[in-house]
């Protein structure tokens, strides 16, 4: 049985209040689609970004041998924002990165076409003879607004796409609009952002900023071949910003025009691509999972024929159900088998030979040796939005509970929770704050480069827990007249908000083991 959807407008009121997310430029309005962690929020968001630094190059997959029998091998790399424009002629990007369009000329809204829906009377378009046509787009102010005026026209209705409607739509009502007919034909909108570098702004100058960050890596494959001792198969991982104008970015941080992404690039033999898709699109899921994400609300999805890229041999994805696509799910990362596609594109753009020679394959010689083979390695690529992940976290973590004296709080994993513990004196007297202070000193000491230690003496002991508990730290120690007495403090759980006394100097170690670290 599915739990009720959780209130996203209480995740995001908590989000502000407890100083994970803001509106970006928020004093003047805010600027629509784009975010600013705060101070919790861009600790989360470290801590994920570290993880999977971790997990997926610095100790791939745990240790996990990989189809090979062999340790996974990855590197990682650090790639800009601005590459040279050829380089999104050769991946497809400028050509074929865009959606269809439509623009609405009372409002000058835009919206992407396939977005669009409209209300029509219960018995199909056919039936609202002369009256008009309500559009609107899904999860947007103007789905309820519109709907209210279909009924109050039609009675009962029904929602269909837009693109069911012919043309000309001079019956069509666009969203947020007054007047019928004021909606455009679809147009092609690219989705890069662009700029022009350096001193003379004209078209002939113009660059992008990066749509995605596995550009870069196809760019210096052959140079981190030729600059290290990595032999395939092997991963080259990239983190960073990228950028998409989205026409309706919405879902809080979900769908936004500026992003970070965690992406690997994982280069291996045409024959052995197959195996190696399967590997990381098993141990992708596995990863969210031991993180926090484990439960009926992630899945692993195989795309269909039908919606696989042109160059794509599979892709899966690991989706999460998020409040606001309940009881559906949303994209949380790809897993794409690109074949070669990226590597033979760039090697036929730029002239420059992007083939491996593999000193392991090939025909045996009489000394017991290969001849060795040249090819254009397949391309393995586990994609993660960082943003998305961090949001997927918090929703997951957000837990109300009114039987607690502060009914809401976030069960983080204690890897990604921004506070790793809180050193609280029960009383600002009797020597308790000097206690307090010199645990919080010893605990930051070997905790502090994961996260933050709070040590806070002011209000009630309760509100301090409640604080605590809305920002995810996972354990409290209590000073109190006790611990003057037998050096014990007293330990509470953030998820069960249960007790225990445990000897002052055990709390480190009470920290290593349940933290993990």
């Amino acid at each position: 049985m599915t739990a009720a959807p959780k209130s996203m407008d209480a995740i995001m009121a908590l989000c502000k209040r407890r100083g994970f997310v803001f509106q970006a430029s928020d004093i003047y309005g805010g600027i629509n689609g784009f975010w600013d962690y705060g101070p919790l929020g861009a600790q989360l968001k470290k801590n994920l970004r570290e993880a999977w630094w971790q997990d997926m190059i610095m100790n791939p997959c745990w240790g996990r041998k990989g189809p090979n029998g062999q340790r996974v091998q990855c590197v990682p790399l650090e790639t800009c924002i601005i590459q040279h424009p050829k380089v999104w002629e050769a991946s497809g990007h400028v050509g074929g990165f865009n959606d269809p369009m439509v623009d609405c000329k009372e409002t000058k809204g835009r919206y992407r076409y396939d977005h669009v829906m409209v209300y029509v009377p219960a018995g199909g378009a056919a039936a609202a003879g002369d009256k008009p046509i309500f559009a609107y787009v899904g999860d947007q102010p103007s789905e309820t607004k519109q709907k209210k005026k279909a009924e109050k026209t039609f009675g009962e209705v029904a929602s269909v796409a837009l693109s069911t409607i012919p043309q000309p739509w001079t019956r069509v009502i666009g969203p947020d609009a007054e007047k019928p007919g004021t909606l455009t034909e679809p147009r092609m909108f690219n989705l890069m952002f662009d700029t022009i570098p350096g001193a003379i702004r004209d078209e002939a100058n113009k660059a992008y900023l990066r749509p995605e960050t596995a550009q870069g890596v196809f760019l210096h494959f052959k140079n981190v071949v030729d600059s290290s001792r990595v032999r395939i198969p092997f991963g080259i991982g990239n983190t960073g910003r990228s950028f998409r104008n989205e026409v309706t970015p919405r879902n809080f941080t979900f769908r936004s025009r500026e992003f970070e992404q965690a992406e690997l690039e994982f280069f291996c033999h045409p024959d052995e691509s197959k195996a190696w898709y399967e590997f990381w699109r098993d141990f992708r899921m596995d990863w969210w999972k031991s993180i926090g994400l484990a439960g009926e609300n992630l899945i692993l999805r195989e795309h269909d024929k039908d919606e696989l890229s042109h160059y794509s041999v599979g892709t899966s994805d690991v989706e999460y159900r998020f409040p606001f696509t309940a009881p559906g799910f949303g994209e949380l990362e790809g897993i794409a088998h690109r074949g070669n596609y990226d590597l033979t594109q760039h090697q036929t753009h730029s002239k420059v030979k992007l083939e491996y020679y593999d000193t392991t394959r090939g025909e045996l010689l009489p000394n017991g040796g290969r001849k060795g083979e040249r090819y254009i390695p397949h391309c393995i690529e586990p994609a993660a939005g960082l943003d998305r992940g961090a949001l997927a976290l918090i929703c997951e973590a957000y837990t109300r509970d009114d039987t607690r004296p502060s009914p809401e709080f976030l069960k983080l994993h204690p890897r990604v929770a921004p506070i790793k513990a809180a050193i609280f004196a029960l009383m600002d007297k009797d020597g308790m704050p000097e206690v307090a202070d010199k645990l919080a000193d010893e605990v930051f000491a070997k905790f502090g480069r994961y996260g933050f230690i709070e040590n806070d003496a002011k209000q009630s002991i309760g509100k301090r827990y409640a604080r605590m508990d809305e920002a995810g730290c996972p354990f409290c120690f209590t000073i109190d007249s006790d611990t003057l007495k037998d050096q014990t403090v007293t330990v509470r759980d953030r998820d069960t908000g249960q007790q225990q006394r445990i000897g002052i100097d055990k709390v480190c170690g009470f920290l290593t083991e349940k933290l993990g670290l």
